[in-house]
């Protein structure tokens, strides 16, 4: 079967694309609560189901480290068939990867098989692919004055799956009390299942391809299938220092995020914080990195993407100062995490408007797929670094080192200045 053509996908005109944005987005917001259930479940068990399988702790970090290689090496193959085949087919099918990958969790649960439960979780990983993915289909048929504010209400949707997932997970485990699955991978269960219907959602319901629809409205010359490859990407972004800047931000603010925050809960118990403390800091980074998005989109819109990349470096900062020299108070290293969530906000939704910006029509699937291949192969490194370097140098000197992550963010960012011509043309063009 070829793939799909401009030609084939039925013509829009200008008075029904507003229509059909809205239907696109209200169609990967109900996606992305649906998924946010799922995915929080395995980043909440994991670890402890690594345990019970492996019967130590010094393992456990090895299996939401899976999840999180998983995603990253599935971002390009994805964005791959995303443009050879639109948005549609591409997260349909990492949704039905993350459900296989679920319930290989629960196998090598029944099975005492770690090196399966490794693998598991690597397929588990491509449901939050398919998250980080849905941004930018959401950003597709936007225009480009409110294309960050597009991005940032489907990252904002997260936010309901983020906070109801882990409270799930305990109900959901309690339904399998009875049958030999372990209480903590019943829940894998759930999400296989919640994937599998986000998955039939989003067949059914994201048509027109929203990407395949923009691309069909895209001038003839740039409808060629060379355009499209992954080497058109990768010379897209070598030829725009602000497609570069853009990819920057959203890997050194996820690396940062993803460092600090993965080693504060062991901060917080060195510190006599209990469960239920951690558990209340945690929610309340999450609140700061999804609940706030559309305020960073506002802004990304409003103000510029590059100003609100110096607010993320900013905020990304005055972070790391505050869980960095927090000692024992808990209050103080909440409020890094909080802001710690809104830093990473910025960065995420700004950083993704300008990369979309950046790049002409065509390449933009794949760069957004080595976006994504960037971003979680570096947060996968700053997550394991972020253990020996507490265990080696203590809790601030992380945060210091997460802290001079940024300053090639914010030196690209000063030195990338007002967009050029052509880069402005190609922004009001796109």
């Amino acid at each position: 079967m070829p793939p799909p053509t401009p030609a084939s996908v039925a013509a829009v005109t200008a008075a029904e694309l507003p229509a059909l944005q809205r239907r696109t987005t209200a169609v990967l917001v109900v996606s992305q609560i649906l998924g946010g259930l799922g995915v929080p479940i395995g980043i909440t068990l994991a670890p402890v189901l690594a345990t019970e399988i492996s019967g130590t702790e010094a393992v456990s970090g090895l299996a939401p480290t899976a999840s999180v290689v998983g995603t990253a090496l599935l971002s390009v193959p994805l964005a791959s068939l995303m443009t050879s085949r639109g948005r549609r087919p591409g997260l349909v099918l990492a949704y039905l990867i993350g459900a296989l990958g679920a319930a290989l969790v629960v196998v090598a649960a029944l099975t005492d098989n770690f090196p399966l439960l490794l693998v598991g979780m690597a397929g588990f990983g491509a449901a939050s692919s398919a998250n980080l993915q849905a941004r930018f289909a959401a950003a597709d048929l936007a225009a480009p004055d409110r294309r960050a504010r597009s991005i940032s209400t489907v990252v904002w949707a997260t936010t309901i799956g983020a906070v109801l997932g882990p409270n799930i997970a305990a109900p959901a485990g309690r339904v399998f009390a009875d049958t030999s699955i372990p209480l903590t991978a019943a829940p894998f269960l759930w999400a296989a299942v919640i994937f599998l219907l986000t998955g039939v959602l989003v067949a059914v319901l994201l048509r027109p391809d929203p990407l395949l629809t923009a691309r069909a409205l895209a001038p003839r010359e740039e409808q060629s299938a060379a355009s499209r490859s992954l080497r058109a990407g990768l010379a897209a972004v070598k030829a725009s220092p602000r497609a570069r800047l853009a990819l920057v931000t959203v890997a050194v603010s996820h690396t940062t995020m993803v460092s600090i925050m993965t080693m504060t809960p062991v901060h917080l118990g060195h510190h006599g914080a209990g469960l239920e403390l951690v558990g209340l800091v945690i929610s309340g980074h999450i609140a700061g990195m999804y609940a706030f998005s559309p305020v960073m989109g506002w802004l990304s819109d409003r103000l510029g993407r590059l100003s609100v990349i110096g607010l993320a470096a900013g905020l990304l900062s005055l972070a790391a100062f505050l869980a960095g020299t927090s000692g024992g108070s808990h209050g103080q290293t909440a409020a890094g995490l909080f802001v710690l969530g809104l830093g990473w906000s910025a960065g995420l939704v700004s950083g993704s408007a300008l990369l979309t910006d950046s790049v002409p029509q065509p390449a933009r699937a794949a760069v957004q797929g080595l976006s994504d291949l960037t971003m979680n192969s570096a947060a996968a490194v700053g997550g394991a670094a972020a253990g020996l370097i507490v265990a080696q140098a203590g809790y601030g000197w992380l945060n210091a080192a997460g802290a001079l992550l940024l300053l090639p963010m914010a030196a690209l960012a000063l030195f990338t200045g007002r967009t050029s011509p052509k880069e402005a043309a190609l922004a009001v063009k796109g």
